[in-house]
């Protein structure tokens, strides 16, 4: 079955850097787009980037622009989201998901269980 572990939150001043992993199981990771979500305390959970099956980046959710980074290595069947100069406003929990296409416009069919990440001023 799919499978979605993320990995590398936790508590950072303002100004520093996470880089947070998805590790993907069950399904062929090498031919699907992968996304990162996140919530923040209190609000919707909102799109933040996404990659194509080709490495291909979708852009960036506009508060994040010039911060994150999104990347994945397709022989460790894992996505990352290289995240610099942290802000307050970034905290929250951080998804990964996939859906079964190549390409990014859709739904999102799975979704890991979440990893916090927790920015102090």
């Amino acid at each position: 079955q799919v499978e979605l572990v993320e990995s590398g939150g936790g508590s950072v001043p303002a100004g520093g850097s996470l880089r947070l992993s998805c590790a993907a199981s069950g399904f062929t990771f090498s031919s699907v787009a992968m996304g990162w979500f996140r919530q923040r305390p209190g609000k919707e959970r909102e799109w933040v980037s996404c990659i194509e099956w080709n490495s291909q980046s979708w852009g960036y959710l506009d508060a994040v622009k010039g911060r994150f980074t999104i990347s994945r290595d397709n022989a460790k069947n894992t996505v990352y989201l290289q995240m610099n100069m942290l802000k307050p406003e970034d905290t929250a929990i951080y998804y990964c998901a996939t859906r079964d296409a190549k390409y990014c416009a859709g739904h999102w069919t799975y979704w890991g269980q979440g990893t916090q990440v927790t920015v102090s001023s």
